[in-house]
């Protein structure tokens, strides 16, 4: 007599309802690539007509089949009702700076959160058709369950390929990660600027790029992508090596191997209105 197979886990069963979503949003991305209105948020923050249409859609999905789960999303949706431990995390087009110049590293991140857990992430990057995935004690994923993601092994900076990148507010604040940029750019064998904290944060799950580190992030550059690192073997923390990575605005996400040569190397967070100092 055999046992039943267990069924997938309600982790795994949104996080495949966020790869619907995700695939909607990436064709509002592809069919508006290049003629899109754009406007400003700031000097340097662009939004586009198709940020918004593309969070338009999936929080009305989320409405439609998961009316108690609350939401945040970076054009202005959240809902905090607290009816259910459910909490969806959306950056509807993270990179749109890119996007808007019809420069191909854009993406979608959707985090799921648990009771204040990070427990799921799809990150979605439409014009080379990449749908990275995973949920809590299940794996990381790119397109499919037959291609699990595992990070490097790489264990020294000199071999290592490294991604960051500068915040909007980078003229505004002491913290502009200019001299961490130039100081680890001379020791790794390569540093890369891509524009999609999201997409950098997957490159690292696939083992693609070995770490990557940035300031002054928000909640939902975040949250899917370092999901994505830990379900692939991964560390994920803020600068000061503690856990206040999604709110806190500095990250540090690698393989763990160079994680403490990496983040040890990193100039102090100093105050700036903008990110969390610890005390």
């Amino acid at each position: 007599m055999t046992s039943a197979l267990p069924g997938p886990s309600e982790e795994e069963q949104l996080v495949d309802f966020g790869i619907d979503l995700a695939r909607d949003a990436g064709k509002i991305m592809m069919e508006s690539l290049g003629r899109t209105s754009v406007t400003k948020k700031g000097w340097r923050e662009l939004v586009t007509e198709v940020d918004q249409a593309c969070e338009r859609h999936v929080v009305t999905m989320l409405k439609v089949h998961f009316p108690d789960h609350d939401y945040y999303a970076e054009e202005g949706h959240e809902r905090r009702e607290k009816k259910s431990p459910w909490r969806w995390i959306i950056d509807p087009v993270d990179g749109t700076t890119n996007y808007a110049h019809s420069i191909p590293m854009f993406s979608i991140s959707i985090g799921l959160e648990k009771a204040g857990e990070m427990v799921g992430g799809v990150v979605f990057a439409p014009y080379v058709q990449e749908m990275f995935f995973g949920w809590k004690g299940g794996g990381a994923y790119l397109n499919s369950r037959s291609i699990r993601l595992h990070v490097s092994a790489t264990d020294a900076i000199s071999e290592s390929v490294l991604a960051t990148g500068f915040a909007y507010v980078q003229n505004q604040t002491p913290n502009d990660n200019l001299q961490n940029f130039c100081r680890i750019t001379r020791e790794a064998q390569g540093t890369r600027r891509f524009g999609s904290a999201a997409v950098d944060l997957a490159y690292v799950a696939a083992g693609r790029f070995d770490g990557f580190w940035e300031m002054h992030l928000k909640p939902y550059d975040v949250a899917a992508g370092a999901v994505l690192i830990k379900e692939a073997g991964g560390r994920v923390t803020d600068f000061f090596g503690g856990d206040d990575w999604l709110e806190g605005q500095t990250i540090v996400a690698t393989n763990g191997k160079i994680h403490e040569a990496l983040r040890t190397r990193l100039d102090p967070v100093q105050p700036d209105g903008h990110v969390r100092v610890k005390t």
